[in-house]
């Protein structure tokens, strides 16, 4: 078994429990309350900025083989992602400009940019939020919500094009063989750190 798949088996229950969370469920009944969603894109829109310097970090490190990977996740976050984000603010109303980070925003922007130190480590710290979003977009994608607004979230992360960058960054942690042990443990923080990000700040 790769470092990436056993990464994927460890983050499996986990996925399982953010899937189990009210706001989780709520998009993908879409029936969440316009006040939690409104909140929680505030939340990763302030995130996926920093997201964007964690892929340029590791960027800065990386072999020349995958320099052009790393930019291109920089991008695609910086330019598809983040316009999504702008999107929807403008259909539920959120304030992307006022916002301000919540604790569970500071704790896991602080943990990856952190993590990002280390290349493999770094590229560990960050998969749960590729893989964890492609995969709640695949389940939820099975029977996605009528509700339009919610229904184009969920479209977005089960999109073929998001899983492929999700295996890029899998290839990506296979070929830099950081420590089991400590790739393990990076992921698994992760993991808790998207679980935690779900209970957005009222």
């Amino acid at each position: 078994m790769s470092l990436a798949s056993e990464l994927e088996a460890i983050g499996r229950p986990l996925v399982e429990e953010q899937l189990r969370h009210p706001t989780v469920a709520g998009i993908g009944r879409g029936d969440l309350d316009v006040a939690v969603f409104r909140a929680w894109l505030e939340q990763d829109y302030l995130f996926l900025h920093d997201y964007v310097r964690v892929f340029a970090r590791l960027a800065w490190q990386a072999p020349d083989r995958h320099l052009g990977d790393l930019v291109e996740l920089a991008h695609s976050t910086f330019f598809e992602e983040l316009s999504l984000h702008r999107a929807l603010a403008e259909e539920f109303g959120a304030d992307l400009d006022g916002a301000t980070k919540g604790p569970a925003c500071a704790a896991y922007t602080a943990f990856l940019l952190e993590a990002a130190a280390s290349y493999g480590e770094g590229l560990a710290a960050l998969y749960p939020c590729m893989w964890g979003y492609s995969t709640l977009g695949r389940i939820l994608g099975q029977n996605p919500p009528a509700e339009p607004r919610y229904r184009r979230w969920v479209e977005a992360y089960a999109d073929p094009g998001f899983v492929m960058l999700t295996r890029r960054v899998a290839a990506m942690i296979n070929e830099a063989a950081p420590d089991p042990e400590r790739a393990r443990a990076m992921f698994t923080a992760g993991m808790r750190h998207e679980l935690a990000f779900w209970d957005v700040p009222s």
